[in-house]
């Protein structure tokens, strides 16, 4: 592409831009600055906690004999965490199992008896006390055999309680047992979270809570102080705190939400009405320190200007003052600012 492409390109990518209408006037390319609608909001204080929190018991009596797992370690869903000594549980599903071969046994025979006395009583042969006693001899086998798979399952259960597994991804917070250390079931062993799921806890003011509600838009504002996080669902208390007068509102965000952990502070933004503001594109804002700027064009000549910039919208700026609606600032504000030196000699000459 050649040089005096480039900006028309910029300027046919900025016409596409909502809320702006992009013209050129040589020699630097300029958007024309409008307001826009955009949504007022009421900026209030939230905690960020994990949605998945929880603490791991026992579910059997042992001893415990491993732990693979401490604190601030990461865990994979499903990974074992703690193993539990099994010999009893071990010996019960053994006896279990040979109870179920055992039943096993006795239905096989109990069924050949009920079939062989059932075809002869059909041909009248037998009396009828017969039948029902090859039939009361099956049914209690079938429910022998039944009553003994259900013994297995049981037992395998049990065992299967000796070897505690992740429940989901996450983070240890913290071990309440020790190596060798017995336990029974409902004993904490292991609490964690996840970071996979988190959402921010705020307090809503009663004044503000039904327009909150109307609304029903937010968004979390990053520590870094730039960007922002829309919320996917807003959760609302529906009782008011007695000594505050405050509602809890939860704002759930997107899963696997990088740079949040839980217990910080943020600032979580509602929305509570809206309102038109002064806006222009990020790539106009020229930062010198602690003074921003735009260069602006009015028939042909550029002029700097120091402007008081405020809220950050993706790739625009609010303008706070400085700026009127309509009129024009240099997309490039580094080729702007050598043409303005350009531009000075010749406005001296005159």
């Amino acid at each position: 592409m050649s040089r005096s492409a480039g900006p028309l390109w910029l300027v046919w990518l900025l016409a596409a831009t909502p809320g702006f209408s992009v013209a050129v006037e040589p020699p630097v390319p300029v958007a024309t600055v409008q307001l826009q609608t955009l949504p007022r909001e009421q900026v209030l204080d939230g905690v960020v906690e994990a949605i998945n929190q929880s603490t791991v018991s026992a579910q059997t009596a042992g001893r415990v004999e491993e732990i693979m797992v401490d604190v601030n370690d990461f865990v994979a869903q499903g990974s074992p965490i703690i193993r539990i000594r099994n010999i009893e549980q071990r010996a019960g599903l053994d006896q279990a199992q040979a109870a179920l071969r055992e039943a096993q046994a006795r239905f096989t025979e109990a069924q050949a008896d009920y079939n062989r006395i059932r075809s002869v009583y059909e041909k009248r042969l037998v009396a009828k006390t017969q039948m029902d006693a090859a039939t009361a001899t099956f049914d209690a086998a079938k429910a022998r055999l039944e009553a003994a798979q259900a013994g297995v399952a049981q037992a395998k259960e049990s065992l299967g309680y000796t070897t505690i597994n992740a429940p989901y991804s996450g983070i240890v917070l913290e071990r309440h047992v020790q190596l060798g250390e017995t336990v029974q079931p409902g004993k904490p062993l292991m609490t964690g979270f996840s970071l996979d799921e988190l959402r921010v806890v705020a307090n809503v003011p009663q004044r503000l809570i039904e327009t909150v509600r109307q609304h029903h838009q937010a968004r979390v504002l990053l520590p870094n102080g730039e960007n922002s996080i829309a919320a996917v669902k807003l959760t609302f208390f529906p009782y008011a705190d007695p000594q505050s007068n405050v509602f809890k509102v939860r704002v759930d965000l997107p899963p696997k939400t990088a740079g949040l952990y839980p217990g910080m502070f943020v600032k979580t933004a509602f929305q509570v009405g809206e309102e038109q503001r002064l806006m222009v594109p990020r790539q106009a804002l020229a930062q010198r320190g602690e003074v921003s700027a735009v260069y602006v064009v009015k028939d042909g000549k550029i002029s700097l200007r120091q402007v008081r910039p405020g809220q950050i919208k993706g790739e625009t700026v609010e303008i706070l003052a400085g700026l009127e609606p309509g009129e024009t600032v240099a997309l490039d504000p580094i080729k702007a600012g050598i043409d303005l030196k350009d531009q000075q000699p010749l406005t001296a000459g005159k």
